[in-house]
């Protein structure tokens, strides 16, 4: 195994597992050092030792590079991979091993902690996808970087050099729309008309009083602009908590199948949004879904598993999961929205 493919599967292994995020750091810099190194030095440096000696490689990630430079896989990444053969939840393999994309990933030029190509290249060649939609925050969100108009049209071009060199997989152009308190979208329409997937979440005033929420809500989703209705309940739980916005789920879910609009099951371990009496109800309404990651750095992209564990006990059959389509039959289906 090459020393750097060794320490990216390391950072991807930690951060799948939720691990602090300075021990993932020491990885991808070790990683970012050595790539800079010529070859020659690197294997002379392996040899004898000093590696240490260079800013960014540390004990543990200087002895990673030199047992994989001797050929050995190195024992902390042999360790780590013992310990992911623990499933991250039970059940969901059936559809999980139908996915073939994701429709809610952030980059760090929102608040994502790696680069797009990155993000890009982990969903084709580890997570095993055909197609990924990037989803950077908007601008009113401006604790996470929000794009404006302007960087969201810097961020396409971008885009679409990625996909040159990518393909056939596809990284799909998109965007998190922050939800406003009158249920209108934090983007000019005209943007959000040119992206492949929009998914519209609320971000704050989540306190609202119940019926108030619910018109937000439902007027998102009537918006033919809106593909994917995002964490609906806004809810947080382990470590840092955060209670579910108050709306009336039947009058949203409803809202959300008369416009053909997916409902998200965000598998982020942080939310795993919406709590199971409201999927119920969103199964029931004949909503779609999308199984998403919110993946914020490349390891958490194995996060779908959370949510096809919950969709498969919810009983919520494949076909009725945006996210098992191929990218062609995702885009007819939001194309057809845009112009109903």
């Amino acid at each position: 195994m090459e020393p750097i493919e060794a320490l990216e599967r390391i950072a991807f292994l930690l951060e799948r597992t939720g691990a602090p995020t300075y021990r993932v750091r020491a990885f991808r810099n070790a990683a970012a050092v050595l790539a800079a190194l010529p070859r020659a030095e690197r294997r002379a440096r392996a040899r004898d030792g000093s590696l240490t000696r260079l800013k960014g490689i540390g004990a543990t990630t200087g002895r990673v590079i030199a047992e994989a430079e001797a050929g050995r896989v190195p024992g902390y990444l042999a360790d780590l991979e013992e310990q992911a053969r623990t499933p991250l939840a039970e059940g969901g393999r059936e559809l999980q091993a139908a996915l073939r994309g994701d429709c809610h990933v952030h980059s760090d030029w929102s608040d994502g902690g790696s680069p797009i190509e990155v993000m890009a290249r982990t969903a084709r060649d580890t997570v095993g996808h055909e197609w990924t939609v990037l989803t950077d925050h908007s601008p009113r969100l401006k604790i996470a970087r929000g794009l404006t108009a302007d960087r969201l049209l810097r961020q396409l071009d971008e885009v679409e050099r990625i996909n040159a060199e990518l393909a056939p997989f596809r990284l799909l152009t998109g965007i998190e729309c922050d939800i406003l308190p009158d249920g209108s979208l934090d983007q000019r329409d005209d943007l959000l008309d040119r992206l492949d997937v929009v998914v519209a979440s609320a971000h704050s005033e989540l306190r609202m009083a119940a019926p108030a929420f619910t018109r937000r809500l439902v007027a998102a989703v009537s918006n033919p602009l809106v593909d994917v209705l995002g964490h609906c309940t806004g809810r947080l739980i382990g470590e840092r908590t955060r209670p579910e916005s108050a709306f009336d789920a039947g009058e949203v879910f409803a809202a959300c199948a008369r416009a053909g609009v997916a409902v998200e099951l965000n598998s982020s371990p942080h939310r795993l949004d919406p709590p199971r009496r409201l999927l119920d109800l969103a199964r029931d309404a004949g909503t779609l879904f999308a199984v998403d990651s919110d993946a914020h750095a490349p390891g958490q992209l194995d996060w779908q598993i959370h949510g096809c564990a919950r969709a498969e006990a919810a009983g919520i059959p494949a076909e009725r999961v945006v996210t098992t389509w191929s990218a062609d039959r995702l885009l007819e289906w939001t194309r057809h929205r845009r112009v109903r």
